[in-house]
């Protein structure tokens, strides 16, 4: 009897052992991912991922908030409020070679080179860089739009120096260049058709910076340093679950257009599958990172007088969790 009892107590603590322990009732990891520019078509893919359940099937609860310009971003990032965010590589290298946010690292490139470009309005008078002396500029604050221009500027024939800028939220833009209260916009090419709806379909013209720098890579998925290096498992799991939205989103923009909406009333359907449309030139789903090119465009933002020397690939990339090219 006493064998029969050890082997039934035996029995139950190994069925207890093999049931569901508090750890692993849920496997899910909760993060919260910041969108680059608030709720518009190249941001689209995360509410993708997030509808198509490839976040849940990666195990991972994942709270989209709206993001503002990169320094904003950035900020949450340090302060621990997000773990992941869509942020132009570009203005985040640029503040990191002015020694600020230097322990965030790119995991995924989302855009292989720079969307940011000079946006004006047919019969304005600017079809040429030089035509902005003199005008009022507008951009985000604190956004790339803004970081990157001296560069541009110099490589452009442009004496910066003689842009008067003005400053708003991201959503208020369009309409600023549609009132007349700025001559031209620095934003992104891929917010065209947005701007157009908004001056009541006028044309827009449209400078690319990627002219004179086309080294330079646009918007990627960044991370701190105490995920990429702490819980690289996780960073993995987020950077795969995010490009396969990606992925998803260039193949059925019109579906993912309507997806941001259901999740974002205010968000504008038209403009955001033109946006979808506009960036998938720039895209490679597969999110690569070439080392080299990195190299390439820290040097452009040396000689732009943007950064100081000193900034290395590695101290912005996370080359074991970034996809090779």
């Amino acid at each position: 009897m006493r064998r029969v009892f050890a082997t039934v107590l035996i029995t139950a603590l190994l069925l207890a052992g093999c049931g569901e322990p508090a750890e692993r009732k849920s496997t899910t990891d909760k993060v919260t991912y910041l969108t680059a520019f608030g709720a518009v078509g190249r941001d689209a893919f995360a509410w993708v991922a997030q509808e198509k359940g490839y976040f849940r099937e990666a195990g991972l609860d994942v709270t989209i908030q709206l993001g503002a310009a990169t320094s904003e971003n950035l900020k949450v990032l340090a302060a621990g409020r997000a773990q992941f965010a869509n942020l132009d590589l570009t203005g985040t290298w640029i503040l990191a070679g002015k020694g600020q946010y230097r322990d965030v690292r790119a995991i995924a490139a989302v855009h292989q080179q720079t969307l940011v470009s000079i946006v004006s309005l047919e019969g304005s008078g600017i079809t040429q860089p030089k035509q902005l002396e003199g005008r009022k500029l507008g951009a985000a604050t604190g956004s790339v739009n803004q970081l990157l221009f001296p560069a541009y500027a110099k490589l452009a024939g442009v004496d910066a120096g003689k842009v008067e800028w003005v400053n708003a939220q991201p959503a208020q833009l369009p309409a600023l260049l549609a009132s007349g209260q700025v001559d031209a916009l620095s934003t992104f090419l891929i917010g065209a058709r947005g701007i157009e709806k908004a001056a009541g379909g006028k044309k827009t013209v449209i400078l690319p910076y990627s002219k004179y720098v086309p080294e330079l890579f646009g918007n990627g998925l960044i991370a701190p340093t105490s995920i990429t290096t702490g819980q690289p498992d996780l960073a993995r799991r987020f950077r795969d679950a995010a490009l396969k939205g990606l992925s998803y989103t260039l193949e059925h923009p019109q579906e993912a257009a309507q997806i941001l909406k259901k999740a974002q009333p205010a968000a504008d359907v038209t403009a955001a599958e033109g946006e979808i449309a506009l960036m998938a030139p720039y895209v490679k789903p597969s999110g690569a990172i070439d080392r080299q090119r990195v190299a390439t465009a820290l040097k452009t933002l040396e000689r732009g007088g943007l950064i100081q020397p000193g900034l290395t690939p590695d101290s912005v990339v996370d080359f074991a969790l970034a996809p090779k090219a």
